[in-house]
């Protein structure tokens, strides 16, 4: 799964990767070269006490070691550069891809999962890549080079490597079987605890008032621990691997000097051959512990490449027409058909057969109990998610017809949930439409009744605004994302309970205001209050997902019990009568 993530990606480097593979094997092979450099000073030069030999072949060393250096530094250079290349074309197609999800695979991936798959998982790929350009490449040159060079020394002496390399390879096979599903384990425990802390960053407020922090302090422990344990597995594992691969090591030397030495002693090797074998066969061992460190980070970057292709090849469920059609300049009409919706999983439907027309230039409020299905209703119009059966079109065309910029350009949505984002009170409202004037911005402000707030903040449309818009009050946020909808000047306005923050004079002058400033476009507007949509000229009344009524306020008073219902319930029984 790693080489199949990483293919692609390294195609777009294949010159800094050649480049590197070759300044690796140039370096190898002259680490292969010098340990014979070293032996040739032993035996022609401090054995015949030639000084003027010793001065040349130690000059050819000392001249092969700064090249060894030089190619070094620039084979690392290049390397990094490609694994931090490759590191960022990851993150980016992760994210573009996430862009495109629907609610349904935000809900399936989870936004705690999705934000480590993108950082740490991404950066776990991203070691390996750079082990892999540098590591893997020297690794296997240095270990055949060094057999070859250590059997061209002495034959009977190589026989020790049939020994040492099965029991090396042994003890690496045995570290990948455990290790694997160790590190797939510690990426699922990193997002269950990314999770914990998302959540209580968020919900802060709420576990202060409800005298939750205890608890959450020991869901949060209850997940740390978790991970800690697991780590410690693995952390357990390599304590106990690598001194192990130290002793063969160790035991390899000794074993060279205790057989070498007899050689030697027998006359059939020249000393400065065995300290030539000895070097060549700690380049073999050295090679080995390289590879263990491929070892250790292979199984953690193949859990992570697996989850990374998890997200990469996820199919969103809303996805682009293969010949999107094109809308006419204007409009507005939005006509739902036999629309029926329900979430994956989900035991009956949220929306049933609803057929419907919003029409440019009339207010339509919704209204229902809750969980009777008006917010999801809103969030088929921009397409958030395909309904089930049915249709929704606009300006009779199938929405599913239309590139999805292209009808999200016609459609100004303020969401139940206003956010704002880190920055200024200009920059959010131009998030809408980035090349709108001050002074629109200051018009769209006047119509959301939020004109004279931001005229008191230091600043004006340059006051500071924290990241969701901590720093100002709940009704303030509302007002704000009003005006960034209206800034946008859409054919198409979708009001989901905005209004709920709002006092009711504050209610009243802005529903005043929107009724000039929308004139000729088509306003859809989701509410709890029946005094926020009783001025409507359409009321659509939703039960269960199903349109039990339709019509003004006071028809629906006389027609139908469940919009009754809920006048009485706020409004009392005789404004219901």
């Amino acid at each position: 799964m790693l080489i199949r993530l990483l293919r692609p990606y390294l195609r777009a480097y294949a010159r800094p990767v050649v480049l590197v593979v070759v300044l690796l094997i140039a370096q190898t092979v002259a680490n292969l070269y010098l340990p014979n450099l070293n032996a040739d000073i032993i035996n022609f030069g401090i054995t015949k006490g030639d000084v003027g030999y010793i001065w040349r072949t130690g000059a050819v060393m000392l001249g092969i070691t700064v090249v060894l250096g030089v190619v070094a530094i620039a084979a690392v250079y290049w390397a990094s550069r490609t694994a931090m290349g490759v590191g960022r074309d990851l993150r980016a197609a992760v994210f573009e891809q996430v862009q495109d999800f629907s609610a349904r695979e935000m809900n399936e991936l989870g936004t705690a999962s999705l934000i480590t798959r993108n950082t740490n998982d991404v950066q776990q790929v991203q070691l390996f890549v750079q082990l892999a350009l540098t590591v893997m490449v020297i690794a296997p040159i240095m270990s055949v080079g060094g057999v070859i060079m250590a059997v061209g020394e002495n034959a009977t002496l190589s026989l020790l490597v049939v020994v040492v390399v099965p029991i090396l390879a042994l003890i690496i096979g045995t570290i990948l079987r455990i290790a694997v599903p160790l590190f797939r384990s510690m990426q699922g425990k990193i997002d269950r605890i990314n999770q914990v802390l998302r959540e209580q960053i968020m919900g802060v407020r709420v576990v202060r008032a409800f005298v939750r922090t205890g608890y959450e302090q020991d869901r949060f422990a209850t997940a740390n621990q978790s991970l800690t344990a697991t780590a410690l597995s693995v952390n357990r594992l390599f304590a106990v691997a690598l001194p192990a691969i130290l002793a063969v090591m160790n035991l390899t030397s000794v074993a060279v000097l205790w057989f070498g030495g007899h050689l030697v002693g027998g006359g059939s090797m020249p000393i400065g051959n065995l300290t030539a074998f000895l070097q060549y066969i700690i380049q073999v061992l050295w090679a080995v512990m390289m590879a263990v460190m491929i070892a250790i980070q292979l199984p953690r970057a193949s859990a992570s490449a697996e989850r990374l292709h998890q997200v990469l090849v996820l199919r969103p469920a809303v996805t682009e027409p293969p010949r999107p059609a094109a809308l006419a300049p204007g409009g507005g009409m939005v006509a739902f058909d036999g629309v029926s919706f329900g979430y994956p999983g989900g035991e009956h439907p949220v929306l049933r057969d609803l057929t419907f027309e919003l029409v440019p230039g009339q207010t339509t409020a919704i209204i229902g109990g809750t969980g009777a299905g008006k917010t999801t209703l809103l969030s088929c119009i921009p397409r958030f998610f395909d309904v089930n059966q049915g249709t929704v079109r606009l300006d009779g065309i199938d929405i599913r017809e239309l590139e999805r910029e292209e009808l999200w350009h016609r459609i100004g949505l303020v969401p139940q949930t206003a956010y704002l984002f880190s920055g200024t009170v200009a920059t959010n409202l131009r998030f809408a439409r980035h090349d709108a004037t001050d002074l629109e911005l200051w018009r769209a402000l006047e119509v959301a009744q939020a004109q004279d707030f931001v005229e008191q903040m230091a600043g004006g449309l340059d006051a500071p605004i924290d990241q969701g818009g901590t720093n100002v009050s709940g009704g303030q946020r509302q007002r704000l994302a009003i005006a960034r909808a209206l800034v946008k000047r859409p054919a198409v306005y979708l009001f989901d309970d905005c209004f709920s923050a709002l006092d009711a004079g504050t209610d009243a002058r802005l529903r005043a205001a929107l009724v000039d400033e929308t004139r000729g476009r088509t306003v859809v507007m989701v509410s709890q209050r029946v005094s926020t949509i009783r001025g409507a000229d359409r009321i659509l009344v939703l039960d269960d997902g199903a349109l039990v009524g339709s019509g003004g306020h006071d028809e629906l008073v006389e027609s139908c019990p469940v919009y009754r219902e809920i006048v009485a319930s706020q409004l009392g029984s005789e404004a219901a009568a």
